[in-house]
Parts: C-alpha cells; sequence; structure tokens
C-alpha cells in the first residue's frame, strides 16, 4: 500500500482547487475583458514540485476573442502570480502556464446535436 503516494495525490488536488478559487476571482478583479466574453477557469494542475502550473482557460466567444484572452492572461501572468503568492501561501510561487481549454463549448455542442436528434422530424 502506499498510503505517502494517496496522501501526496490528495495534497495536490486541495492546493489545484485553491489556486483554480484564487486564479478565478484575480482574473475577475484584475481583467477586464468584453462583456460579451465568457472567461473561466474549469481546473488547475499544480506539478508535484509546486513550481508550474498547468491553468486551463475556457473562453466563450470568437476564436480571435479566445487568442486575445490568452495574450491578455500571459501579459498579466506576474501580476497574477505575485498576487497568488500574496493570497496562496505556498513554499513557491508556481509559474503560471495559460492553456485554452474547450470542453465547456464541446460540452454545449454535444447537447445541441443531442437535442436536435430527439427533435421530431415532420413529415414530408
Amino acid at each position: 500500500m502506499c498510503l505517502q503516494g494517496d496522501s501526496m495525490k490528495h495534497r495536490l488536488e486541495r492546493v489545484n482547487e485553491v489556486l483554480k478559487r484564487e486564479l478565478s476571482e484575480l482574473i475577475v478583479r484584475e481583467l477586464n475583458f468584453s462583456s460579451h466574453i465568457l472567461v473561466t477557469i474549469p481546473a488547475v494542475e499544480i506539478s508535484p514540485d509546486l513550481r508550474q502550473c498547468q491553468v486551463f482557460v475556457s473562453v466563450i466567444g470568437a476564436d480571435d476573442e479566445k487568442a486575445t484572452v490568452l495574450e491578455e492572461l500571459q501579459e498579466h501572468r506576474n501580476t497574477l502570480q505575485r498576487e497568488l503568492s500574496r493570497r496562496v501561501v505556498l513554499k513557491y510561487t508556481p509559474h503560471l502556464n495559460f492553456k485554452l481549454d474547450d470542453s465547456i463549448e464541446r460540452g454545449s455542442r454535444i447537447i445541441e446535436i443531442m437535442q436536435n436528434l430527439e427533435k421530431p422530424k415532420s413529415d414530408q
């Protein structure tokens, strides 16, 4: 049995949840995106050494808006890291790496397809 490994896994999961919550709040407070763009952080994954953090960003909007959101997040990465270090006490302040996550859009598309399949076809 590997109880120490399980303990480490649960600790990383808790750290991921805290980072996700704090980053979401920071992004809302620090960055101003267009009113018709929805930006969320569905997940973060911190490395076991706490030095790197993959931040998965979901953007509901046009493709060019998605690129703009990622660019703006990259531009404000240092500020976000600094604020994060003030809110969350860790051995290291993780380096944030932003990645586009389109799982919400894919899920919406699948639901739309399923709803269209359920609609009765009109007789011709």
